[in-house]
């Protein structure tokens, strides 16, 4: 068993996104200590990206800042080696196949091994492209995080078989972004995967209250909340951290009793 898949042993499992260097990585390093110490089971790690098709307005924000800020490829690698000296929870990164594609999949891939990165997100793969990186992921003790979306149908069963980690159910159509209401049927979604494995799912995109989280939770394995993390960072700034880590507390409270 993976350790990405052993994070869900104990019960449900909150993940909190991160986009690495907004606003510097000092301050992603201490927003990141204070999400696993309030309780994150799983960090995503986002590598910025110039073009990030798939995020909302926040995200991309914070994807602006960072690239603007110096942030690169080689200086997020150094982070997550500091990192690594007293936080052992599993660690993913989030980013787009060109950001891979251009430092060079096996290095990138070797890279993520060397420095006890777990698991590794594309949401711009499509699951029929994924053996572009699949063979290096598998060399390297890396899982390749699966998607499924509203959209996917009759390929949730196809996509669920072959996921690695855990299956990220992606809860609305269009970019992530903080969303009041969640209409569509996740119970479906969730229902179908379980069906044909038993990876865990975990759901994202629009989550951002503790009343969403305990929803969510009554149907998946996990929570995902990437824009309503980054919207903290985006007010507080070098002050966010604890901010952060008040959030990530209510959060685990929500869904600690699932």
């Amino acid at each position: 068993m993976s350790k990405i898949r052993e994070a869900f042993s104990g019960g449900k499992a909150f993940i909190p996104f991160i986009t690495c260097g907004d606003p510097d990585i000092t301050t992603t390093k201490r927003v990141i200590h204070e999400a696993v110490r309030n309780g994150a089971d799983i960090i995503e790690l986002g590598i910025p990206f110039s073009d990030p098709t798939a995020e909302g307005e926040v995200i991309q924000s914070a994807n602006y800042r960072a690239l603007k800020n110096g942030v690169t490829t080689d200086k997020i690698f150094d982070m997550v080696r500091d990192l690594r000296r007293d936080i052992n929870i599993p660690l993913v990164f989030m980013t787009y196949a060109n950001v891979v594609f251009s430092y060079g999949s096996e290095k990138f891939i070797s890279t993520c091994r060397d420095i006890e990165i777990d698991g590794l997100i594309l949401p711009d793969v499509p699951f029929e492209e994924k053996d572009e990186f699949l063979p290096f992921c598998k060399s390297y003790g890396v899982d390749l995080v699966s998607m499924v979306a509203p959209t996917s149908e009759d390929r949730i069963a196809m996509i669920s078989r072959e996921a690695e980690g855990f299956l990220y159910v992606v809860s609305s159509l269009g970019v992530t972004g903080v969303r009041e209401r969640i209409t569509t049927d996740l119970a479906a979604i969730v229902g179908a995967a379980r069906k044909n494995s038993d990876v865990p799912c975990a759901i994202g995109f629009g989550i951002s209250t503790p009343e969403q989280a305990r929803k969510m939770s009554e149907i998946a394995d996990g929570v995902i909340v990437g824009s309503a993390v980054m919207r903290i960072i985006a007010r507080y700034g070098n002050e966010s951290p604890r901010y952060v880590g008040e959030y990530v507390k209510s959060m685990q409270d929500a869904i600690r009793k699932f």
